[in-house]
């Protein structure tokens, strides 16, 4: 796969989970097993808001040179990623999600996002 494919498909992840978040963030959180309470829905829709600006900027960028800011794009997504990725687990292992299945995906995600994102954040070409 191809970096403006791979961000084709990061972005399309973003923007969907993103509005999802948005637009049904109780059903969301009950997919993590998370009783939904107003705090929890502003957290999520503003979660939400923050995926989708990234899903747009990675839409926006698939096809652009590369770069020094491309590759600053990548490795903060790729950051992102490697950030993200225990946050759930350790919910999960605290008690805060009581799903075991409703963090497998998001962790599936983070570690293939990421990975992707690093692998092409490495190959650019340096000036």
């Amino acid at each position: 796969m191809g970096r403006k494919h791979f961000l084709t498909f990061a972005s399309v992840v973003a923007l969907g989970v993103g509005g999802a978040a948005l637009t049904v963030p109780d059903a969301l959180l009950a997919s993590k097993g998370v009783v939904a309470n107003a705090a929890a829905g502003v957290w999520m829709r503003e979660v939400g808001v923050a995926l989708v600006s990234i899903g747009f900027i990675a839409w926006c960028v698939r096809g652009h040179a590369d770069s020094p800011t491309m590759r600053a794009f990548l490795w903060g997504n790729a950051l992102l990623q490697l950030l993200l990725l225990p946050v759930e687990i350790l919910a999960y292992t605290n008690g805060a999600i009581t799903s075991f299945w409703g963090i497998v995906p998001n962790s599936i995600l983070h570690v293939l996002l990421g990975f992707g994102f690093f692998w092409y954040a490495r190959a650019e070409a340096r000036p």
